[in-house]
């Protein structure tokens, strides 16, 4: 019963599970979310790229609500492909859409998503 006690117990960290690693994608979770079909997840890899990258293309066009709604989608895409650190500087972003410093992280991590996404296709 204690052991029970302590889980429950246990302060949230507030980390996402990371079984790929430091990868920018979690391949793990991608496998999960695609029952481990290798064509749709290359598919769903593609597809999200493409909005990323269309994503940090006109960021910088966008007034700040426009910032919000972007972030916002752009956090449930990420975290549907397994990109977690896109997700949480979309979420950052989300909530200070006018900080530059959220800008170029969200920025960067889309960078890393969408470089380890183009290693993969090769």
């Amino acid at each position: 019963m204690a052991a029970l006690s302590i889980a429950f117990e246990a302060p949230e960290t507030g980390q996402q599970p990371r079984p790929s690693g430091g990868r920018p994608i979690d391949l793990v979770h991608l496998a999960r979310q695609t029952g481990g079909d290798k064509t749709l997840e290359s598919d769903v890899l593609a597809l999200f790229a493409r909005q990323a990258r269309m994503a940090v293309a006109h960021l910088g066009e966008l007034d700040a609500r426009a910032r919000v709604n972007l972030a916002h989608k752009m956090g449930g895409a990420a975290k549907g492909v397994g990109a977690f650190e896109v997700a949480r500087c979309a979420a950052t972003l989300e909530s200070q859409p006018g900080s530059p410093a959220a800008v170029t992280a969200f920025t960067k991590a889309v960078v890393d998503a969408d470089t380890f996404i183009a290693g993969l296709m090769r």
